[in-house]
């Protein structure tokens, strides 16, 4: 069963909703329904606080959508590529291709979310107000409740730990200030880091002098914290790792292609053992570049469709495929790779398939890194071109029948 819910494009935008918030907003009815509503506005009976329960949980999803969708118009209107928005239980995931160039665009990005709810708790607390001569009204509880809401929504995603917005934020403010990213991240991570262990520090704090229930929250959010935080601090050291490396350095030279006409039954009797792959690169009957399939995609065919389905059916299509030149940058293909290649790239040099980046290249690289070994790619050296290079969909090393 897939995670997320598409609901469609909003500018273009591509925008979901994790399962999260079907969870999230099951539990906000039940809890409003049995147990807020009636203390607030006594005598309206178990259908209306229903009702208003079903209300509040609307809003909040469309809370949810009005803080990401902020951070997508923003970092498009900056020049970055967005690729889709996903809401989740306490915000959502807005995915990019590339990353922020400057301290001041990556400020704006993360902090139009944020903005967004504190807007929203203003303006339904002001609602709420509006309707305080009318007494213990339902349809005052509901603007109150999703006051509340949007202030804690907009309050905990600035909380300056990655990655959260406030962690973005933190980020952008020391990197205008010492004009060195890298440090920037470390400097937001170990701050991060700091306050999960005050946070901690006050649990068991509570946890001494109070009722336990009080201070396992904070505890728990505290472990939270520094958990992200310690994560945010690998991710820094990893860039650290890959700053001097070029895309040919971990690349796998030459990769085998497959034709986009072949069945995925065919493939996988006749030729996936003879390869130690895990993604081919397609070629057209012209030797034209056709997609990418990966074993993932085709084990998620149904045994008895796969004498059917052919492999470009099933294939990430070219146009959203990461692609890189061999002497570009290994960071700047990092922020890259994701979507539907299932985390790898292609590498062409002008129209020349020349090879393939997967999470193992880049893994065994840090690796080897790690060890003092001066890594330089997984079958060559360098890249070269010449007239006896073999053409798209001829890989050198391999050839299909």
């Amino acid at each position: 069963m897939a995670s997320t819910v598409w609901l469609g494009r909003f500018e273009g935008i591509r925008v979901g909703l994790h399962w999260s918030v079907f969870g999230m907003a099951a539990v906000l009815v039940a809890a409003l329904s049995f147990t807020q509503w009636a203390p607030l506005a006594p005598g309206q009976g178990v259908f209306a606080y229903v009702v208003a329960s079903l209300i509040t949980a609307a809003l909040f999803v469309v809370s949810l959508c009005a803080h990401e969708l902020p951070h997508a118009l923003v970092a498009r209107r900056s020049g970055l590529e967005v690729r889709e928005v996903t809401l989740w239980l306490l915000g959502g995931v807005t995915r990019l291709r590339g990353e922020p160039r400057s301290p001041g665009v990556e400020f704006r990005v993360a902090f139009a979310g944020p903005l967004m709810s504190l807007l929203l708790a203003a303006i339904f607390g002001f609602a709420t107000w509006m309707t305080s001569p009318m007494g213990n009204s339902l349809s005052g509880a509901v603007l109150g409740y999703l006051a509340v809401l949007n202030l804690v929504l907009g309050v905990f995603n600035l909380i300056p730990v990655a990655p959260l917005d406030g962690g973005r934020v933190l980020r952008s403010i020391l990197w205008g200030a010492w004009s060195d990213r890298h440090r920037a991240t470390l400097g937001s991570a170990r701050a991060a880091r700091v306050l999960g262990f005050v946070v901690c520090a006050f649990g068991v704090l509570t946890l001494l002098r109070g009722p336990i229930g009080l201070g396992v929250w904070p505890l728990l959010v505290g472990l939270f914290i520094v958990h992200l935080a310690l994560a945010e601090e690998r991710d820094a050291e990893l860039g650290t790792s890959l700053a001097a490396m070029r895309v040919r350095d971990v690349m796998t030279m030459r990769p085998a292609t497959a034709p986009a006409a072949t069945t995925v039954a065919t493939f996988l009797r006749d030729h996936a053992m003879l390869r130690q792959h895990s993604a081919y690169p397609l070629v057209d009957p012209v030797g034209r570049f056709a997609g990418l399939v990966t074993l993932t995609r085709m084990r998620a065919v149904p045994p008895e469709q796969r004498p059917n389905t052919l492999l470009g059916e099933i294939a990430c299509p070219p146009t959203e495929i990461p692609r890189a030149t061999p002497d570009e940058p290994l960071l700047a293909l990092l922020a890259r790779m994701s979507g539907c290649a299932d985390g790898r790239a292609l590498v062409f040099d002008a129209d020349r398939l020349v090879g393939i980046v997967s999470p193992s290249d880049i893994s065994r690289a840090v690796t080897l890194r790690g060890l003092g070994v001066d890594w330089h790619g997984g079958a060559d050296v360098a890249v070269t071109r010449s007239p006896s290079s073999p053409p798209l969909g001829r890989p050198a090393t391999q050839r299909w029948p």
